[in-house]
């Protein structure tokens, strides 16, 4: 048996790439185990090569998703400390994995006046970075070395495909979407890139409100959010979102997260309207998490949206608050978030820019 060295990589490093997975004549998935593990492990390793992350230093965070699920692992692995700050949207079984991985877990139990959970969990994040000594926290939502991580994912994608013509996904911190884009963008700058967010969220240019529909959207701006990149902005309703889930899973055996069935939905239409061009959906983390929820059918009964039809086409939209509550479209045009008619003003009396920490 041949010794195991340093060349074998780590569970992280084994599966934070995509397959890429054709899906239609013209559609290809990249299909995530977990995408967040693609960044998680490039921040901290960048981190530790400049010194930031010393071998006492603790990693802080908030998180009520993947990425703090990426962080865990990865801190695992670094054999570091990691506390983990987030809100009572966490679901059970997460919560499990993150402290069986060694993780603590801090769960803020009321919103702030603004903000909601996600500025409540930066005023206790900030809390606990005063209390200790030496910390680091990766800060996804500004930290540029989120969208700089996707690099290779794009050159993944030069090298399989002849051709990028347009590039879907799914819209949170904007490290994805921003990141691959740009890397593309270096080679091919008519790429197209379409970013799929959910109503209620701020992010393109609608009031902050209740969302169902979790992995996408924010309550605050991201740092990491380039409105420039955008030629397409698409809202889904929870229940679409849920529906085109459920139909990549029974249509392809793509067994992925209701974000992943959102953005399937968007890239799905584009690439049935421009059958000549190829377009790539970025998948960003598989189902398992979502069996009690999204794959069962009692569950979504009981949520009003087992009899959800998916739509075949958006309703066009020129004003963010036209979106109403089903799938909207707005061309962007890779304008900055200000040039947008009807884009809630960003001012100091509205919701406040997030400073790295969120989701």
């Amino acid at each position: 048996m041949p010794p195991v060295t340093s060349t074998y990589p780590s569970i992280t490093e084994a599966t934070m790439m995509p397959r890429l997975v054709r899906i239609g004549p013209n559609l290809y998935g990249a299909v995530f185990t977990l995408m967040k593990l693609l960044p998680a492990h490039y921040i901290l390793q960048r981190a530790r090569d400049r010194g930031d992350l010393g071998p006492d230093t603790v990693i802080v965070e908030t998180t009520s998703g993947t990425f703090g699920l990426a962080l865990a692992m990865q801190a695992a692995l670094m054999r570091r400390k990691l506390i983990l700050v987030s809100d009572p949207a966490i679901d059970a079984n997460l919560y499990r994995r993150l402290t069986d991985l060694g993780a603590r877990v801090e769960i803020c139990q009321e919103p702030a006046p603004v903000g909601g959970y996600q500025t409540a969990r930066l005023n206790r994040l900030a809390e606990i970075r005063a209390e200790l000594p030496d910390t680091f926290c990766p800060e996804q939502y500004s930290n540029p070395d989120n969208p700089r991580s996707y690099g290779i994912v794009a050159d993944q994608l030069r090298r399989t495909l002849p051709a990028v013509d347009c590039l879907v996904g799914p819209v949170g911190s904007g490290g994805s979407m921003c990141g691959t884009t740009r890397a593309l963008r270096e080679h091919t700058p008519g790429t197209v890139a379409l970013g799929v967010d959910t109503h209620h969220s701020v992010l393109f240019g609608q009031r902050d409100g209740s969302r169902e529909l979790r992995g996408l959207g924010n309550s605050l701006w991201p740092a990491n959010l380039d409105h420039h990149v955008f030629d397409e902005v698409h809202w889904l309703s929870a229940a679409e979102a849920y529906a085109s889930t459920r139909a990549l899973h029974a249509r392809h055996a793509l067994f992925q997260g209701p974000t992943s069935g959102a953005a399937y939905q968007v890239a799905r239409w584009w690439a049935e309207r421009n059958p000549d061009r190829t377009c790539v959906v970025m998948l960003p983390d598989e189902g398992y998490r979502y069996q009690a929820t999204v794959y069962d059918d009692a569950w979504l009964a009981a949520g009003g949206h087992s009899a959800v039809a998916r739509p075949a086409q958006p309703q066009r939209v020129t004003d963010p608050a036209a979106a109403g509550e089903r799938w909207s479209r707005l061309v962007w045009r890779r304008r900055s978030y200000d040039a947008v008619p009807g884009a809630v003003p960003r001012t100091a009396g509205d919701l406040p820019l997030a400073d790295g920490v969120l989701s």
